[in-house]
């Protein structure tokens, strides 16, 4: 009995305290994303906050090293309703990143530690993770990680090392035979894997073709062979699961004109998307059997340097058929037999993207060819990506060797890309 005894203040005690501190805990903050934690990277995602009492201030943080390891990051400040949630797509943000109601700004927002780098994703077998966190008073309240996939389950990436061709060969899960994409990207010569596998998920059979500075490629080139993306385009229709029919091609920047090119030359292209690009065979002559289509280089006086030191190089490239020299590097796509999509940034500083497809636009309808389309986002830049990748204001680029600016501004960009996405699949459907 004495031992009762000596045991009841303990148990008390620790019954009562326990009692009080599950009367006044508060219910623990959860961030949830929906309708998964999981997505591919071109769906759009829902990210809520719970269990924050009414009123309260919290700050969201995003953030995602990319491949070669630089941090992009992004923030805003949010107050929780009478419920004590925070929910993006209904709710405001007052600083940070952005500001308003912008459900996937976290995402399109995000800027690198490093200035003037691009977020760089080469292999799409690998998602995207982007981690968040939510903070009050600088305080960790909770975190969530977004995994963002490319690759649809049953979607076999295929790396291509065929004689001289490389890239990546991205072939959708059933039967098929599926419509081909040739899909080219910018200065560099390198593969947009990304594009390539997201395209892919849609139903495509889709080449993401390198053509210099790719894997065993020379780093540098003084000249393209026409010929080399001939053998793609007979390479892709080899494909047991590829249709016979017309080939389709996305091309953004310089692959832009090498596009045009195929399409001009080529048999078997049926459809053309040009992201961005020059009317006329920019930088590098363009060897076909025994024609050559001579770079057009355009004058470096015509080259503005900011306040900031970089470089505004949009009017670098004037009208190519202004003078008797250059008229040669206009491409006569008034031989192609294809249809065209023609994605235009209004305030593109890379070049005068909006005048060139104007007069590639002029030039079709003197030809009496009437298959073309040209969609404008006046405020875009000149990298138009898939949906929700950071929108690049500034970079490296190797025609100049310096920095230069690539205009667009953010939010304006991020619509442009979502809307410009649906199109190039709306467009490879209907012509595929």
């Amino acid at each position: 009995m004495a031992w009762f005894l000596r045991l009841r203040p303990f148990s008390h005690i620790n019954v009562r305290q326990l009692c009080s501190s599950l009367s006044s805990s508060s219910p623990a903050v959860r961030l949830r994303i929906s309708p998964s934690s999981t997505c591919f990277f071109d769906e759009a995602v829902q990210i809520k906050l719970s269990g924050l009492s009414p009123k309260d201030a919290v700050e969201l943080r995003a953030k995602h090293k990319d491949d070669k390891g630089v941090e992009f990051k992004a923030s805003a400040t949010y107050q929780a309703d009478e419920h004590g949630e925070v929910d993006l797509s209904r709710h405001v943000s007052t600083g940070g990143s952005y500001t308003g109601v912008e459900p996937m700004g976290l995402f399109w927002s995000m800027l690198p530690e490093i200035p003037h780098k691009k977020l760089l994703k080469r292999d799409a077998s690998s998602p995207v993770l982007v981690h968040f966190q939510a903070l009050r008073h600088g305080k960790v309240l909770t975190e969530e990680t977004n995994v963002r996939r490319f690759i649809a389950d049953g979607t076999h990436r295929v790396p291509v090392k065929h004689g001289r061709l490389r890239g990546t060969l991205f072939i959708p899960p059933g039967e098929g035979p599926f419509p081909g994409v040739i899909d080219l990207y910018t200065l560099g010569g390198t593969v947009c894997e990304p594009r390539a596998a997201l395209l892919a998920n849609r139903g495509f059979v889709v080449f993401a073709l390198a053509f210099y500075g790719y894997q065993d490629m020379p780093k540098t080139v003084d000249k393209l062979d026409l010929e080399y993306f001939e053998e793609g385009v007979k390479f892709l229709q080899m494909q047991p699961k590829v249709k016979k029919s017309g080939i389709g091609i996305v091309s953004m920047s310089k692959s832009g004109d090498l596009a045009l090119s195929m399409a001009s030359f080529l048999p078997d292209i049926a459809a053309t998307v040009c992201i961005n690009t020059c009317s006329a065979n920019s930088v590098f002559p363009l060897h076909y059997k025994n024609m050559i289509i001579p770079g057009f280089v355009g004058d470096r006086k015509r080259v503005r340097v900011l306040k900031s030191g970089i470089l505004d190089i949009r009017d670098i490239l004037n009208d190519p058929m202004e003078e008797e020299k250059t008229r040669s590097s206009v491409i006569p796509i008034e031989r192609a037999s294809c249809s065209f999509l023609f994605i235009v940034s209004g305030d593109d500083r890379n070049w005068n993207s909006a005048f060139f497809a104007e007069q590639a636009c002029s030039r079709l309808k003197a030809h009496g060819k009437t298959d073309y389309d040209m969609v404008t986002y006046p405020t875009a830049g000149h990298f138009m990506e898939i949906p929700y990748m950071p929108h690049q204001p500034s970079g490296f680029h190797a025609a100049v060797s310096q920095v230069v600016v690539f205009g667009g501004e953010p939010k304006s960009h991020a619509d442009a890309q979502v809307d410009a996405w649906r199109r190039i699949q709306s467009f490879l459907e209907s012509h595929l």
